[in-house]
């Protein structure tokens, strides 16, 4: 049985998305220190005072004291990864997956982690500031975890994109996925007064502002993520190259990609097929902006599928 496990979480981390990576991550590191916190428990008679528990969630969770940071400063990636409970958990990684998955058809699987990662940063980085600067803050007192930053960043940029994409939520109903972004920074912002997590609620907004901002940027042409998508995928892109056939020709034209449906006023390539495949991209997001993109034909959602992966 755990050889079955091991052999599914394999092919999914091998041949799955980057959505379905993230989430396998996230689920790791909860597991682990859900097992070393039980392990921990016991060994102590259920004392948790300087356990080996805290000391080994402290390097993982982020310091809002500058000094401790400095001194732990990988944990503004980690802490978007490592959550302390189950609902904690599970209800970022539902919202992620279901927004990650439509904008990831829009703009391309490659640049859902690097977005994910820095919108993370940036509300860590409004999480820091404004528990330092602003009188209700704990003057670096405080610390943070949780994929919500990252999460919310990944809401706001595919409502920013497509606002009147719809889903179907149960209860409600249809409901265009603007008002879903736009109700979520709402409380947002509501919970930075007296909530009780009001740094949480202030990395949220960080989050969502790097979202926003993604978004139109990447409508004039400027992706802030292209120098993290180099990094990331630099092995990728130099196995790619070593696997082409010698006989293959060199391409003397860049490939239509996703980010032609977010920006249309990008250079045209040469007439024909390419032309065409413009023209059916922009004709499929005027009807999701119209209709939806449940409304879509199989056809039209395979289409653009493919050629987000493009």
């Amino acid at each position: 049985m755990l050889d079955s496990i091991y052999k599914d979480i394999k092919r999914q981390v091998q041949m799955g998305n980057t959505v379905t990576r993230i989430i396998i991550v996230n689920i790791a590191v909860f597991v682990i220190l859900n097992l070393v916190y039980v392990f921990d428990y016991h060994a102590h008679s259920g004392v948790a005072t300087d356990s080996f528990y805290n000391t080994f969630r402290s390097f993982l969770i982020l310091p809002s004291d500058p000094m401790t940071f400095l001194k732990r400063f990988w944990t503004i990636i980690t802490h978007m990864f490592t959550h302390k409970g189950f609902w904690h958990l599970g209800w970022n990684m539902l919202i992620f997956y279901w927004f990650a998955r439509i904008l990831g058809d829009f703009i391309g699987d490659k640049k859902v982690l690097p977005l994910y990662l820095m919108a993370g940063v940036a509300g860590a980085m409004v999480f820091i500031l404004t528990d330092l600067l602003i009188p209700t803050g704990t003057g670096g007192q405080a610390v943070a975890l949780g994929a919500s930053g990252a999460v919310v960043g990944i809401l706001v940029a595919a409502a920013t994109l497509s606002p009147d994409y719809t889903m179907n939520l149960i209860i409600l109903g249809p409901v265009k996925i603007k008002w879903i972004a736009m109700v979520s920074v709402f409380f947002y912002i509501i919970g930075t007064a007296g909530s009780g997590n009001e740094g949480g609620n202030w990395a949220h907004l960080g989050g969502a502002a790097f979202g926003y901002l993604y978004i139109t940027q990447l409508r004039r042409g400027q992706d802030l993520t292209g120098w993290l998508q180099r990094l990331i995928y630099r092995e990728d892109r130099g196995a790619n190259q070593s696997k082409r056939p010698v006989s293959q020709p060199k391409r003397t034209k860049p490939r239509k990609s996703a980010l032609s449906i977010v920006h249309k006023k990008e250079e045209q390539e040469a007439p024909g097929a390419a032309m065409d495949n413009q023209a059916k991209l922009d004709n499929i997001l005027d009807k999701i902006k119209e209709s939806g993109y449940d409304n879509l034909s199989q056809e039209e959602k395979d289409y653009l599928h493919l050629m987000s992966k493009s």
